[in-house]
C-alpha cells in the first residue's frame, strides 16, 4: 500500500481509461480544421502519382471533380489549387490567362460541387519558365513588377468564381496590391489567405516534383524568410495584416510551431498552418518501411499544429485525417 501521509498529486488517476482520457482532452481535431491541396493539369483521365509524395496525384479537371467529390463527401470544407500549365514561359502568362488551368478548374469546381470552398493559390512560379516566383531582370527577382502580375493573377482567380486567393510568393506589397486590385473590380468580399510567415526550407522538394516548380537556377532566399529569424516573421505578418490579409499562414508547420504559437498569440487573427510536402512524404516512407505507426504519428502531427494556435492546417493527410474522424 502507498504511504497514505504522501500528498503528491495523482495526475494520472485521468488517464487510466479512454473515456477519462476523452473527457479531459484539450486539443481536439475536427472535419472544419482541413484544407486540401490539390494540382491541377491540363487533359482528360490523367491521374499521376507523384513519386515522392504517395498518395497524391496530378489531376486533369474530371479527375479533380472526382476527387472534389469524395473531399466533400468525407466532410473536409476547403481544398486549395495549384495548376501546371501546358506551356511555361520567362513572365508566368498562364498564371493571369482568364482561361489558365486553375481558372477553367475554379469554374469547374463551382459549377460542379458549390459547396465546396475552393482557394487559389496566387504564384508565378509553377508557370515560369525559370521556375521563380516573379519577374527576372539583370538576374535579379525584381518585386514590383512580379506583385503587378500577382495582382492580374489573384483577379481572374476572383473572376473565375474563387473563394479566398492566396498569395505564397513573399515579395514585399503583394497583400495591398491584391486587395486594391480586387476591390477596383468589386471583389470587395473575397478574402486573402497570406502566406505571410514562408520559410525558404528544405521541406519543399516533393511539392516542387508535384508542382513541376523547382527553379532552374538558384534558390528563393531573396524572398522567402531565413529559418532563422521568429522576429522577422512576426513583422512579415504585421505587414500582411495592415495590407488587408484576413488569414496568415505559417509555412512550413512542424519545424515552426512557435512561430504559429507567436502569431496567434501577438494578432488575434484566423491563423493557417501549412504541413509542407516533406513533411508528409518523410511520414509515408516511414510508415512503409515499418519504422512508425503512420496513423498515430500523422494525428500527433496535427495534433500539435492546433495546440500551437493554429485555426486551419493545409495537409496532404487531410483525407486521411478525416477517414480517422469518421471512424471515432
Amino acid at each position: 500500500m502507498p504511504d497514505q501521509q504522501k500528498t503528491f498529486k495523482r495526475l494520472r488517476r485521468l488517464r487510466m481509461t479512454e473515456p477519462l482520457r476523452s473527457l479531459i482532452r484539450e486539443t481536439e481535431l475536427s472535419l472544419n480544421d482541413f484544407i486540401y491541396p490539390l494540382f491541377v493539369v491540363p487533359g482528360r483521365k490523367i491521374r499521376n502519382e507523384v513519386t515522392s509524395m504517395p498518395g497524391v496525384f496530378q489531376l486533369s479537371i474530371d479527375e479533380l471533380i472526382k476527387e472534389c467529390f469524395e473531399v466533400q463527401s468525407l466532410g473536409i470544407p476547403a481544398v486549395i489549387l495549384f495548376g501546371i500549365p501546358e506551356t511555361k514561359d520567362e513572365l508566368g502568362s498562364g498564371a493571369y490567362d482568364d482561361h489558365g488551368i486553375v481558372q477553367t478548374a475554379v469554374r469547374s469546381l463551382k459549377k460542379e460541387i458549390p459547396g465546396l470552398l475552393v482557394i487559389t493559390d496566387v504564384c508565378l512560379c509553377e508557370y515560369t519558365s525559370h521556375g521563380h516566383c516573379g519577374v527576372i531582370r539583370n538576374e535579379e527577382i525584381v518585386n514590383d513588377e512580379s506583385i503587378a502580375l500577382l495582382a492580374k493573377e489573384a483577379l481572374t482567380h476572383a473572376r473565375a468564381g474563387a473563394d479566398i486567393v492566396a498569395p505564397s510568393d513573399m515579395f514585399d506589397g503583394r497583400v495591398s496590391a491584391i486587395r486594391k486590385t480586387l476591390d477596383e473590380n468589386g471583389f470587395y468580399n473575397l478574402p486573402i489567405m497570406s502566406y505571410a510567415a514562408k520559410y525558404a526550407s528544405g521541406f519543399y522538394g516533393p511539392f516542387r516534383d508535384a508542382a513541376q516548380s523547382t527553379p532552374q537556377f538558384g534558390d528563393r532566399r531573396s524572398h522567402q524568410m531565413d529559418p532563422a529569424n521568429a522576429e522577422e516573421a512576426l513583422r512579415e505578418v504585421a505587414a500582411d495584416i495592415d495590407e488587408g490579409a484576413d488569414i496568415v499562414m505559417v509555412k512550413p508547420a512542424l519545424a515552426y510551431l512557435d512561430i504559429v504559437r507567436r502569431v496567434k498569440g501577438e494578432f488575434h487573427v484566423p491563423v493557417a498552418a501549412y504541413s509542407v510536402s516533406g513533411e508528409y512524404s518523410m511520414v509515408k516512407a516511414a510508415a512503409r518501411n515499418g519504422w512508425i505507426d503512420e496513423e498515430r504519428v500523422m494525428t500527433e502531427i496535427l495534433t500539435g499544429i492546433k495546440r500551437a494556435g493554429a485555426d486551419l492546417i493545409l495537409t496532404y493527410f487531410a483525407k486521411d485525417a478525416a477517414k480517422m474522424l469518421r471512424k471515432k
